[in-house]
């Protein structure tokens, strides 16, 4: 039986040759017909390697490794290439592009950019849409360049491409401008320039060209306060509205960009997007999502997580709506791919072990936000164990976005497993966040430290001064004093839960001349961080509640003994604070102080009076904050009484 000559040419390393040699050997005749004829071959050998690479990564990286896109490319800037010969080696390197990085930087390293972009322009149609369609996969690649849009000619070529009558050449203008624009001052010039009216009116065009005009719009609000505000209020809100509509659409991807384009609104510009109702919406849209196939079930988990990111009244409306329930349902059905089970991981132990860092931070944010939401859904649902030692292997990861994650979650997860903490110092986690108490990175220290803050609350006496003797008092004193007001609030809180309920057992704390309530008490004299001040004060209030000593102690840190009038007193200060936790703080310490009534009560309350504090108080009776006012009656019955009970004897 003869051979095929189509299984002959169909080979890669021969349809490769044949693109350098014009598509080879002319069968017909020669003259000017052979001219035809050699671009006819060329043409066809183009569309074949076109057609074996569409779909197929390992033969596009053949065809890459072989050298085709180069020979492809040359017939781009033949200016007598015929319109058929344009189309092919225009939809041939789109091709080569779309999907696979190495073939973009192929593409890009060929130089086609500029000769597709130059057939924009040319006067057959057909040509154009193949450039068109060729230059945005080349633009949804990371390696491809970006459009400097503060440059005047590069923004009227973009307003010339969005005013096109075509439809794929005003999605390629809309795929360019999400590729190009990043900062600030790119995003005023494009809103500047009217192209965010232009994109809003295409909205109502075909589904690709649509979600790549969504894609844009994205792309120019996001983080952008200042377009934000002017995108809403655009067509007298008629531009924001008309997104709100589209997350009703039919085509699922749509209704995806839709939500991702107001949750970027909404971030940049929260003041504005306070609509309950509508987020509502987009929660159960979202959920709805989870179970599309492809690209929009893998994004919809990420973007969900983002719309409900740090907003406790949005946590609730997910949950009431069985979010939890859907998420275990649907990750549960079936093995997940990496990227979706990135969004929002409720396979927590798998996922807390996966390969790809990404997925480990995912896993350690969705216990995070687990234990936030539903305060003993994790005790309910998992074993400390199955939690808690992963949690702490990732604290010894080698990726740092992970170790951050991981303390996160602990943060969360160590308050509700109020009575499974031994777990947590069976497996060396108290030791390793003492350790990265001590770490050179900020962000690592403030964590460790939250971590430990949340770990002791509520912890018994024993496990407390274990953990004391490990960290060490000076080692507690210098996360007091660290240079980062967060980390500092956070110390002083570990403090305040470390005294708590503990009584006599903690003297060793103050045992060296009382060298912590100095570090406090210079803390609340030199500071002017809010945070610092009122976990300060809620730390004094604590140590003030254990012991007549420690009362004496706190006492003199608040009055300095020999101090007059005419001495400066944080206290006096915070009293008079705008703040109002710094106001109750406050009075919670002076409460402790007067409390209960003793021979040693009376004398200090004396001392609050000769300083002014109780003329202070006095002023406060009618205070807007109902904490305060409580608080204020409070100590002022008990110093009444305490006169009263001295003026009897």
């Amino acid at each position: 039986m003869p051979t095929s000559s189509a299984a002959i040419i169909s080979r890669p390393e021969e349809l490769t040759e044949r693109l350098s040699s014009g598509g080879g050997t002319p069968t017909g005749g020669g003259g000017d017909g052979g001219g035809e004829e050699e671009e006819a071959a060329l043409v066809r050998a183009i569309r074949d390697v076109k057609n074996q690479i569409i779909g197929n990564k390992t033969k596009k990286l053949l065809y890459l490794e072989l050298g085709a896109v180069p020979k492809i490319a040359a017939a781009l800037v033949s200016p007598a290439a015929s319109a058929a010969l344009l189309v092919q080696a225009a939809a041939a390197v789109g091709s080569f592009a779309c999907g696979v990085e190495d073939g973009a930087r192929a593409v890009v390293s060929a130089g086609v950019v500029p000769h597709l972009t130059r057939l924009l322009s040319h006067p057959e149609e057909k040509v154009v849409d193949a450039a068109a369609r060729s230059l945005k996969m080349i633009f949804q690649s990371t390696v491809a360049p970006k459009y400097d849009v503060l440059q005047e000619k590069n923004m009227n070529f973009l307003l010339s491409l969005l005013n096109s009558e075509n439809e794929n050449v005003t999605e390629l203008a809309a795929t360019i401008i999400t590729h190009s624009c990043q900062r600030n001052a790119e995003q005023m010039a494009l809103a500047d320039a009217g192209v965010l009216q232009r994109l809003t009116s295409l909205l109502g065009g075909f589904l690709n060209q649509r979600d790549a005009c969504l894609q844009s719009i994205t792309a120019i609000v996001k983080n952008n306060s200042k377009v934000a505000s002017k995108f809403v209020i655009m067509a007298n809100g008629k531009a924001f509205n008309s997104l709100v509509e589209l997350m009703k659409d039919r085509n699922p991807r749509t209704r995806l960009l839709a939500c991702v384009c107001l949750i970027a609104i909404g971030n940049s510009y929260p003041y504005f997007f306070r609509d309950i109702q509508t987020k509502t919406k987009m929660i159960l849209i979202l959920l709805e999502l989870l179970e599309e196939h492809g690209r929009v079930g893998d994004e919809a988990p990420s973007v969900l997580t983002n719309l409900i990111a740090d907003n406790e009244e949005l946590h609730k409306q997910a949950v009431s709506n069985n979010a939890v329930e859907k998420l275990c349902n649907f990750l549960g059905k079936s093995p997940i791919e990496a990227r979706r089970l990135e969004g929002v991981s409720h396979l927590i132990v798998d996922a807390l072990k996966h390969d790809n860092a990404d997925v480990r931070v995912a896993a350690c944010t969705c216990i995070k936000n687990i234990f936030r939401s539903l305060k003993n859904l994790g005790a309910g649902n998992f074993s400390s164990d199955s939690i808690v030692v992963p949690l702490i292997q990732l604290l010894h990861d080698r990726c740092t976005s992970v170790q951050f994650a991981a303390l996160g979650a602990i943060c969360n997860v160590s308050v509700n497993f109020t009575t499974r903490k031994s777990s947590f110092f069976q497996y060396g986690g108290v030791s390793q966040l003492i350790q990265l108490s001590k770490s050179m990175d900020s962000i690592l220290r403030l964590k460790s430290v939250s971590a430990l803050r949340n770990l002791i609350f509520l912890l018994d006496r024993k496990d407390k001064d274990n953990i004391l003797i490990e960290l060490s008092v000076p080692m507690l004193m210098s996360l007091i004093c660290d240079d980062e007001h967060l980390i500092q609030e956070q110390a002083l809180t570990l403090v305040g839960n470390f005294v708590d309920g503990c009584g006599d057992s903690i003297k060793h704390l103050f045992a060296e001349d009382n060298e912590i309530l100095n570090v406090i008490s210079r803390q609340l004299c030199n500071s002017c961080a809010p945070g610092v001040c009122i976990q300060g004060m809620f730390a004094l209030s604590n140590i003030a509640a254990v012991n007549e000593s420690l009362k004496a102690a706190v006492m003199n840190c608040v009055i300095p003994p020999e101090t007059d009038n005419s001495t400066p007193l944080f206290i006096l200060k915070f009293l008079q604070n705008k703040d109002k936790s710094l106001r109750v703080a406050s009075l919670w310490c002076i409460l402790n102080l007067v409390y209960p009534g003793c021979e040693s009560s009376s004398s200090r309350i004396a001392r609050l009076k000769d300083i002014g504090i109780i003329s202070q108080l006095n002023t406060m009776v009618n205070d807007p904050c109902l904490d305060c006012k409580l608080r204020v009656r409070m100590v002022l019955e008990k110093c009444s009484d305490i006169e009263n009970s001295q003026n009897d004897q």
